[in-house]
């Protein structure tokens, strides 16, 4: 419990330390934005203030004192600064010992001119503050000037401590970025040519027939309505980890908008004065010389903060769309809620790269001119869930229609509620969200356990019970020797019934378990039947599934077809992610190869020939693609075979 609130805590840090840098970056070095240091923070109540009450709250709702010291710090509507359920029920950092102190290790970075360690001891926070200061923090790789030569700790980087701060844990581990840019591009691109493809009927079979439909009319109606299609692309990764597949997806997303001619402004136009590429896993954004692209704030004639327009548009656009990318087409799942935490970190990250000064109220929209408040970050955290995503107590094709009434309408109003989560500021109200979907999901799992075999002849042999030896006979004196004996099989089967419902009901299997069936309105249709998702794609763990032995009778009874005592889990986690695909959507997996070789892989290869397509295998021998595991790997790609 300690370590998970310190990861809390070092999570929400790290971001500000990203924060502070970009804020650096935008103002050209001046001091005044640099708010994360231990002249400015002594103690960690005043870490609780920045948190809580400058981070959490809009300017005008901050109180006189903190408004003034925290005045260049912007508002952040997201979950990040909301006190977690576990601060709620044990300690809150502001209750943190403030004056203890932490021994310097022999190896510290923290170093005076003669190269020895600055300090024997130092205040923890103190500690804290200045190693992180020790590094250079930056939200791209592509810096041309280092401060001071630090080692850049940028948002790739910063992935990949975060995955080491949460642990290797269940057989996950990290993947390297050029694994993931490359599985993102076999499978994303093809899922988008066939989304366009569907959808206006074109003949279009490679991304270059499908840039050539697309050029026949760039109107600006045109234009926004490609987008939009781009926009209804789904993606999940079921094993999200620290979201590093979700990231590359998002880079992968937006590269193709800009390829195709589709990333435009809101006001319909293309950003022809940009160039996006994908180098090393990271969007590489240019200007028409050929520089890298920068949002960098100038002080006008009248001392105003001033930003060239078109400037303005490039990272408004950026922003906005990957915003909507980000809430719209990508999902994850993982059964660690530290892993959980840290995905949805790091998709703020990515949107704080292109965070944005607001243009004050009145002022024409092209004059330069902006104020000190910066575009707040969504609520995206609802798109990325904990869960065990192999478990499940009801199938993606359960019929839940006949289990309440007004299903439709209120598939339909659950999907409002997740959207006017995304972007409700007020903190209660959010809540007031949150429980009304908490509600309809527990109403839909009681209505669909009333449906339980068990359940409706339990319900059966009580009206039974009732009608013969309650409502008419009061006293047992009274009974016959045969009512009697029925009564006592009565008895004694409804009490057998009423323990295996208990026993279904509170299976600790059933702990964690993620009912893909509704918790994703998203890829619910109109009528709440699940569609499934365009793309699944990630790196699922490796490990026996004699490991999880109390888990066996579930797999089976489940109907897992690749499942036996002595496969992998990742097994299973190939058959779950067909089972999560659109009829032709893309699963793109990297696993241990010993599938190919193994007799348990003889039952996934079985599955493969009778549910998928595959599309392209690259088997990677004698090489080591994991810096923290020995394991032969291969890349596959498969495509859904259409329901009969």
């Amino acid at each position: 419990m300690g370590l998970e609130l310190c990861i809390t805590w070092v999570n929400r840090i790290l971001f500000l330390k990203l924060l502070e840098a970009q804020l650096l970056k935008y103002h050209k070095g001046n001091n005044h934005y640099r708010f994360l240091n231990f002249e400015n923070l002594p103690q960690y109540d005043e870490v609780y203030k920045l948190f809580f009450q400058v981070l959490a709250r809009r300017y005008e709702e901050r109180i006189e004192k903190v408004q003034k010291k925290f005045s260049h710090i912007p508002y952040l509507n997201s979950s990040l600064f909301e006190f977690s359920e576990m601060e709620e029920a044990t300690i809150k950092i502001n209750m943190l010992d403030g004056t203890a102190e932490l021994d310097l290790i022999s190896s510290t970075v923290l170093r005076n001119d003669k190269n020895k360690a600055k300090a024997a001891r130092l205040n923890t926070l103190q500690y804290f503050f200045e190693f992180l200061d020790a590094y250079d923090f930056a939200s791209e790789g592509s810096e041309e000037i280092q401060e001071e030569s630090k080692t850049l700790i940028n948002a790739s980087v910063l992935g990949l401590i975060f995955e080491k701060i949460n642990g290797y844990k269940d057989g996950s581990i990290f993947t390297p970025g050029f694994i993931t840019m490359y599985m993102c591009r076999q499978s994303i691109r093809q899922a988008v040519v066939n989304k366009f493809k569907d959808k206006y009927n074109w003949k279009a079979e490679t991304f270059g027939d499908l840039y050539n439909y697309i050029s026949e009319d760039r109107s600006a109606k045109k234009l926004k309505e490609y987008n939009e299609q781009g926009n209804s692309l789904t993606i999940c990764d079921p094993a999200v980890g620290s979201g590093h597949f979700l990231v590359s997806a998002l880079n992968e997303l937006i590269a193709i908008k800009d390829e195709l001619g589709i990333l435009i402004s809101e006001q319909g136009t293309r950003l022809s004065e940009i160039e996006i590429t994908l180098e090393n896993d990271e969007l590489i954004i240019t200007d028409a010389q050929g520089d890298i692209f920068q949002y960098i704030i100038e002080p006008d004639k009248n001392n105003q903060h001033y930003i060239q327009p078109w400037k303005q548009t490039v990272q408004k656009t950026l922003f906005h769309e990957k915003q909507t990318i980000i809430e719209n087409c990508l999902f994850g799942v993982d059964i660690n809620p530290k892993s959980v935490q840290i995905c949805r970190l790091r998709l703020w990250i990515e949107l704080l790269k292109n965070a944005y000064y607001l243009i004050p109220e009145g002022q024409p929209q092209n004059s330069g001119r902006i104020g000190n408040e910066l575009q707040t970050l969504p609520n995206i955290d609802i798109n990325i869930k904990c869960g065990n995503s192999l478990i499940s107590r009801f199938s993606t094709t359960e019929n839940l229609k006949a289990a309440t009434p007004y299903f439709e309408k209120k598939i339909l109003e659950y999907k409002s509620w997740v959207t006017d989560y995304k972007h409700e500021v007020d903190k209660d109200k959010k809540r007031g969200i949150q429980q009304l979907m908490k509600d309809l999901k527990t109403g839909f799992i009681s209505k669909i356990t009333d449906r339980n075999p068990t359940k409706i002849k339990l319900d059966k042999l009580s009206s039974e019970f009732l009608s013969k030896y309650v409502n008419e006979k009061l006293f047992s004196a009274n009974l016959t020797v045969a009512q009697k004996k029925d009564k006592d099989r009565l008895d004694k089967e409804i009490k057998k019934l009423n323990e295996e419902l208990e026993a279904y009901i509170k299976n600790p299997v059933f702990t964690n378990s993620f009912e893909w069936r509704f918790e994703f309105p998203e890829v619910l249709n109109e009528k709440g039947d699940f569609i499934g998702f365009d793309v699944v794609i990630g790196n699922p763990p490796y490990f026996s599934l004699s490991k999880i032995k109390e888990q066996a009778d579930y797999f089976v009874k489940a109907g897992y077809k690749t499942y036996s005592k002595s496969a992998d889990i990742y097994c299973l986690f190939y058959e779950r992610g067909n089972q999560l695909l659109k009829d032709n959507g893309y699963l793109t997996y990297i696993t241990s190869n010993s599938w190919l070789k193994s007799i348990y892989g003889d039952l996934l290869k079985k599955y493969f020939s009778e549910h998928m397509q595959p599309i392209s295998l690259l088997n990677i021998e004698d090489v080591q693609i994991f810096e923290e595991a020995t394991v032969e790997s291969n890349i596959i790609t498969l495509k859904k075979k259409t329901r009969p």
